[in-house]
């Protein structure tokens, strides 16, 4: 079994520390899969969705905030804003905040305002996706 080593590091706490078989990061231009002895780089991770597959083969789901991501030596670092599970999300706060995205996206805005809207709106939108999953219906 081919694992590495994996530390997603958040502003607040350690989301995962430990070997792993893969895991899947949100890039601006799609998604990235790292898994065993990939090659050396550095790239800049995106608002979305992270998914680990530990050395048992478990997935372990997260939503992310923006960061960067560093492979060397066949271990790995991830240095992002935030990152929570789906236990830790409120969908419908959640929903509020994509409510109040969109809404602000309608206004005219600044440039910077009309940035910070369309993450606000990013981050709704991966809570709601990762949040919803398996859920019951009527949350």
């Amino acid at each position: 079994m081919n694992t590495f080593s994996l530390k997603v590091i958040a502003c607040d706490r350690v989301f995962f520390d430990g070997r792993c078989e893969q895991v899947v990061l949100p890039l601006h231009d799609g998604e990235k899969a790292i898994q065993a002895h990939h090659e050396n780089m550095v790239f800049a991770v995106e608002i979305g969705e992270i998914r680990i597959t530990d050395e048992k083969g478990e997935e372990i789901v997260g939503v992310t905030g923006t960061g960067f991501a560093q492979i060397i030596n066949n271990r790995a670092m991830v240095i992002v804003d935030t990152c929570e599970s789906p236990e830790e999300i409120d969908v419908r706060r959640a929903e509020e905040a994509k409510e109040r995205a969109q809404e602000q996206l309608r206004q005219k805005q600044s440039i910077q305002e009309y940035y910070r809207s369309k993450a606000s709106l990013a981050r709704a939108m991966s809570r709601l996706k990762v949040g919803k999953k398996d859920r019951p219906t009527g949350y």
